[in-house]
């Protein structure tokens, strides 16, 4: 079983940045964020691959870049021109093909108007 280890989040004003990290506990071919906002469904934000192919919901293209370092075992979530609808906990999560997500304990990211 996988250990997922999220940092970075916190509050930052409407159009400002942040960074999330999440370091998995060995290689996953999978890696990404999920979010959820209080009363709203859980969103996938972002995947990327080992290969680092990724996908993005719409809803954050062109905002938010998801990265990786597979010699750390590492996963990135940069965040730019936030938005107050931005505001959930964001979870890191990972899964190896044909398996189900593995997920972290969750940051909290808060953006004031």
């Amino acid at each position: 079983q996988v250990q997922l280890v999220e940092s970075g989040g916190g509050l930052v004003q409407s159009g400002g940045s942040l960074r999330l990290s999440c370091a998995a506990s060995r290689t996953m071919y999978n890696m990404g964020w999920y979010r959820q906002a209080p009363g709203k469904q859980r969103e996938l934000v972002a995947t990327i691959n080992v290969g680092g192919s990724t996908d993005y919901a719409d809803s954050v293209k062109g905002r938010f870049t998801i990265s990786r370092d597979n010699a750390k075992n590492t996963v990135y979530l940069q965040m730019g021109s936030l938005k107050p609808e931005d505001t959930a906990v964001y979870y890191c999560v990972a899964k190896d093909l044909l398996y189900s997500w593995s997920w972290g304990q969750g940051t909290q990211v808060t953006v004031s108007s």
